[in-house]
């Protein structure tokens, strides 16, 4: 179990966290600093680590680029937050509000060998964070001396990260690689994803008495995610069970195999808002906006702070 830690705007990793299993995430979000002017509503940046529950586009820009249906339909705004550029792509990245680091397929652990061999992305949360750390120094460099327009509207300012979000969502990752036992045998994922979010809950308890100058806030997603497995039907979706783009154990979501000497292409299906996972791994459009409209009031968070005031110093409690 890693821990990490928030000082003076830098991010550094000691630990991290969370839970998956059917649908079990927990998210840390933290706003480095309470010092918020009234004009910016929300941080006026915002940083986000881990994999493909955050990724914007770095595996496409850094592996191969995502064919469609990727891309179909497009992300939650129920916080109005600016959209952010991955931070390895190179084509027109705006980074004035933040960056994005995720990559998909990342693990909080270190990838080796046996990790990069399961498939599993070497982009880990411990590259990220130096991706992170240059990002910043690099950042204030060419700001200082800046005699462009062009940098000051499109690069953060120094002050500002002292003042971000920080959302690290991830884990899941790690729980996938570790669920079968020695006999083959998948192990509770619910279990186990709610085992890790304790505990993930309890390190962030320790962390405040620690980290007197950041707020940090647990969003218990796994909550909201199981009610809305439990209530598929109930709310609009179709089976929980199923998903909209790819064949359980015979295609890939958009690939291609060979099925007693027949081709078979996985195809997405005609409408995703129906379905609660989109690819067996990932949550469709409308289920993301499901659970975001059931966590954005603050009732699943510890403090119960609206995600919409958690930078507001006069929201969060000492």
């Amino acid at each position: 179990m890693h821990q990490f830690r928030l000082f003076r705007g830098k991010l550094e990793v000691l630990w991290i966290n969370n839970g998956v299993g059917a649908a079990a995430i927990g998210v840390v979000l933290i706003a480095a600093s309470l010092l918020v002017g009234p004009s910016w509503g929300v941080t006026s940046s915002n940083l986000q680590l881990c994999d493909s529950n955050s990724d914007t586009g770095s595996v496409s820009a850094a592996f191969r680029r995502l064919p469609p249906p990727y891309g179909e339909t497009f992300f939650a705004e129920k916080l109005g937050l600016p959209f952010l550029s991955a931070y390895l792509d190179s084509i027109e990245p705006n980074f004035r509000h933040g960056a994005n680091f995720g990559a998909s397929g990342s693990t909080i652990q270190p990838t080796d060998a046996k990790l990069f061999g399961a498939g599993f992305n070497p982009l880990s949360l411990n590259i990220q964070l130096l991706q992170f750390e240059q990002f910043k120094d690099r950042t204030k460099e060419p700001f200082n001396q800046a005699k462009s327009s062009w940098i000051k509207n499109n690069l953060p300012r120094p002050k500002e990260f002292s003042k971000a979000l920080y959302t690290l969502d991830c884990g899941q990752n790690d729980l996938h690689f570790g669920l079968s036992d020695q006999n083959g045998c998948i192990k509770s994922y619910n279990q186990l994803a709610q085992e890790f979010n304790k505990q993930l809950k309890d390190k962030v308890f320790q962390l405040r008495t620690q980290l007197h100058h950041a707020v940090l806030i647990y969003v218990d997603i796994y909550t909201a995610k199981y009610t809305l497995i439990s209530e598929a039907e109930k709310q609009g979706f179709v089976s929980p069970l199923g998903y909209c783009c790819g064949h359980l154990g015979v295609a890939e979501c958009w690939q291609t195999s060979i099925v007693n000497g027949t081709e078979v292409f996985a195809a997405s299906c005609s409408d995703p808002s129906k379905h609660i996972s989109w690819d067996g791994a990932h949550y469709t459009e409308a289920a993301n906006k499901w659970v975001a409209n059931h966590i954005v009031d603050g009732s699943l968070s510890d403090p119960p702070i609206p995600l919409t005031k958690s930078c507001h110093s006069a929201d969060i409690p000492s």
